[in-house]
């Protein structure tokens, strides 16, 4: 289905827009639905390639996975799969969260080295030291990951930083493991609450998600859970800064704002009109915008995933704009797209010197990742004349009707078959 998105630029959105379910949370949910033999249904999923992915990785290890509609509904049985091979887990990085559950649940599990966005070398050393910990041992070679364990104990372990995918893989293991699991210097993301929420409706007793400690008491569930997954906060950042970068007005709905504090707090001071309600909030674009300094840090500093979206907005800016990137070292490979059309971006080391140029122009570009495409569009719908964005695969992994949304409020964006 990817083909390439065409994009009339200079239109204003306006409107109100309903985020999906979040990416990062539905993949750690279906993940976890590995470790009971009863049905777990997952509600508001996002029907993307990289959820279809880990639909057919779970398909692969046995599992039972219907979908209807936005739910998704997994019953893992008695299933003999301990393998997710390479032709899918080459596809999307989150493959290796199987892990954790399969050798929580039957001490042994097989996981091909996993790919994903080019980025950065994210590496899984995290990951594999901590299941070491919990009394794992970890075989690499011929291109997986092979982690055997005839019992799991647990015990305190400290993160040497506070990954995302390190922290749910060990609670996810942790819950096979006999006594209580410490994970210090945890990751603190929304979709680690998530996943500890998914995980106590399972019977599973979890503290301290949301914090730099969680503690998980081991005992595998015997019961199924129904849960509906947090909205994609991403999806929301990305929807603010399309209504910034095109002096729109847009109100998103279906994500917790405080998710985004940091973000919305950032847009603010660029000079966006940013006003929080129940079910979300609301942004205005504004003729002049200021240049401010972004980081990148984990929940709850700014996140990576929107350093390229938030880069638009301030190539936009009056002034210069100093950009750090703290947690991908890769992440600016798409700048030279954007300076394509008209930005004025100098890499040095981690940091990104952005001068605003105060207008962009339509050009033919390729997306290199998966939020770069989704900033090129962005680009697109600020720029004078077309644009035409390629390699949208990468948008295709964690967007949902992507273009059809940004249609519903004003965009002239249509999805090009070549």
């Amino acid at each position: 289905m990817e083909g390439k998105f065409v994009i009339e630029g200079g239109k204003t959105l306006a409107g109100r827009l309903e985020v999906s379910g979040a990416k990062n949370s539905v993949l750690k949910l279906m993940a976890a639905a590995l470790l009971t033999p009863e049905e777990c249904v997952i509600r508001n999923v996002p029907r993307i390639t990289d959820v279809e992915t880990m639909a057919e990785v779970l398909l692969h290890l046995g599992a039972e996975v219907k979908w209807q509609g936005k739910v998704l509904r997994i019953r893992s049985g008695e299933f003999p799969g301990r393998k997710a091979p390479y032709h899918l887990v080459r596809k999307m990085r989150a493959s290796i969260l199987v892990l954790g559950p399969l050798v929580a649940r039957y001490g042994e599990a097989s996981v091909a080295i996993p790919g994903g966005c080019n980025i950065g070398a994210r590496k899984i050393d995290f990951h594999l030291k901590g299941l070491q910990m919990l009394g794992a041992e970890v075989i690499t070679e011929h291109g997986y990951i092979t982690v055997k364990a005839r019992r799991l104990k647990g015990r305190n372990i400290y993160l040497d930083f506070p990954s995302v995918g390190a922290t749910e893989n060990l609670m996810l293991a942790a819950v096979g493991a006999d006594g209580v699991t410490r994970i210090e210097n945890a990751a603190r993301e929304p979709e680690i609450q998530d996943l500890a929420e998914f995980l106590r409706g399972m019977g599973v007793e979890v503290h301290g998600a949301g914090t730099p400690l969680i503690e998980v008491k081991g005992g595998l569930p015997e019961r199924g859970t129904d849960h509906a997954a947090i909205g994609d906060r991403i999806e929301a950042g990305t929807f603010a800064l399309a209504a910034a970068v095109t002096r729109g007005e847009l109100d998103v709905r279906g994500v917790n704002p405080f998710h985004l504090r940091l973000a919305l707090e950032k847009m603010g001071e660029a000079g966006v009109e940013v006003e929080l309600h129940e079910e979300g909030f609301k942004v205005r674009g504004a003729e002049r915008y200021r240049a401010v300094n972004v980081a990148t840090l984990p929940f709850p500093g700014f996140p990576t995933d929107l350093q390229p979206q938030m880069m638009v907005l301030l190539s936009l800016a009056e002034g210069v704009s100093v950009i750090t990137e703290n947690v991908f070292e890769s992440r600016f490979m798409f700048v030279g797209e954007l300076n394509r059309m008209g930005c004025d971006i100098e890499i040095k080391g981690q940091h990104a010197v952005v001068r605003g140029v105060g207008r962009l122009s339509g050009a033919e570009v390729s997306a290199t990742d998966l939020r770069a495409g989704a900033a090129l569009v962005l680009a697109g719908l600020a720029a004078e004349g077309v644009t035409e964005v390629m390699e949208i695969h990468h948008v295709d992994r964690g967007y949902e009707n992507f273009e059809e949304k940004l249609r519903s409020v004003g965009a002239n964006i249509t999805r090009v078959m070549s």
